[in-house]
């Protein structure tokens, strides 16, 4: 079936360089002839049918921008059997052959179904946390991290300053990336992931050995996913140290993305366009080693991505 008309949503958490990415998919697609809407909050949108023909105005002066002009939204009533067949006629109706989904990992369990029902879909990584396998890195993750490190960099001016601890918390709930590269990129003392155990003990009577030998400050980087930041700095108190916690929270996901975000996203976005053109579906998009590649999105959805314990090693390393 030749492809004719094209959908893109952005669904899930929003994520720095999803506006890039939608912009790809939308002047990719026209560039090729193709009619292109724009799908308003996700997969709610499908079901009320809110969708909007797309031009190259409509994704002018979008690609610096942090959140997503589609705007996203959680939605119970696509999980259920009848919401999907509402979305998928509402498609049909307007005679939409395929649906560019950009998220995370719930996303692409909505494309999954989408294809599932005969709509051909095509995946794009958009998530900060960096959690989707097949893929070296999801739209979004460079500029979270280099979020964090900007924050670590100013929190130490003050610790030092005071020669105190802190403990900075991340997002992260499942995947320690955030945390493990942030934590690489500003020298923090420790860096506290769900894939890899700690000994919190071990790691205060280290951090007192480095203050009795002239240090002057200490940052503890914690994973959400670890638990939370004032739980880890009570636990350390117990040894005679006092921190102050910071919780980064969504300040994470805003802002400008990086030009590593800009492009990689529209790499992506091109490569979804194309590779629907050339008759793929039920794929999910990434760049591995600097070339793209496309893996069947229920392979995706049912593998878990690898930490990188040669990168946690080296900062453990690098942290003495």
């Amino acid at each position: 079936m030749t492809v004719k008309k094209i959908a893109v949503l952005t669904s899930g958490g929003d994520s720095q360089g999803m506006n890039a990415a939608v912009r790809a998919v939308v002047r990719s697609g026209l560039y090729h002839g193709l009619e292109v809407y724009g799908v308003q909050r996700g997969f709610l949108g499908l079901i009320n049918d809110d969708m909007r023909p797309m031009d190259l105005r409509s994704v002018g002066d979008i690609i610096q921008r942090g959140g997503t002009i589609l705007q996203t939204a959680r939605c119970d009533e696509f999980r259920t059997p009848e919401g999907q067949q509402k979305a998928v006629q509402n498609l049909r109706n307007r005679g939409i052959d395929g649906v560019i989904v950009i998220g995370g990992d719930g996303s692409y369990r909505g494309a999954n179904e989408l294809g599932k029902l005969g709509i051909k879909t095509m995946a794009l990584p958009g998530t900060i946390d960096n959690d989707i396998p097949f893929t070296d890195f999801t739209i979004g993750f460079d500029t979270a991290v280099s979020i964090v490190v900007d924050a670590i960099n100013k929190l130490r001016d003050t610790m030092t300053s005071h020669e105190r601890t802190s403990v900075v918390e991340v997002m992260g709930r499942h995947c320690g990336d955030i945390a493990l590269y942030a934590g690489l990129a500003s020298g923090a003392e420790a860096i506290l992931v769900p894939e890899v155990s700690f000994d919190l003990e071990q790691i205060t009577k280290r951090m007192i050995e480095n203050f009795a030998h002239g240090k002057r400050h200490s940052i503890i980087i914690v994973a959400e996913g670890v638990g939370k930041g004032e739980d880890i700095a009570r636990e350390i108190e117990k040894y005679g140290i006092e921190p102050r916690v910071t919780v980064l929270g969504h300040i994470q996901r805003g802002g400008t993305p990086t030009h590593n975000d800009r492009v990689l996203a529209s790499r992506l976005g091109d490569f979804a366009v194309r590779k629907m053109i050339e008759g793929e579906s039920g794929k999910a998009c990434g760049i591995v080693n600097g070339q793209e590649l496309l893996t069947d999105i229920e392979v995706v959805v049912s593998s878990k991505r690898p930490f990188n314990m040669e990168l946690y090693n080296l900062a453990l390393r690098l942290s003495q």
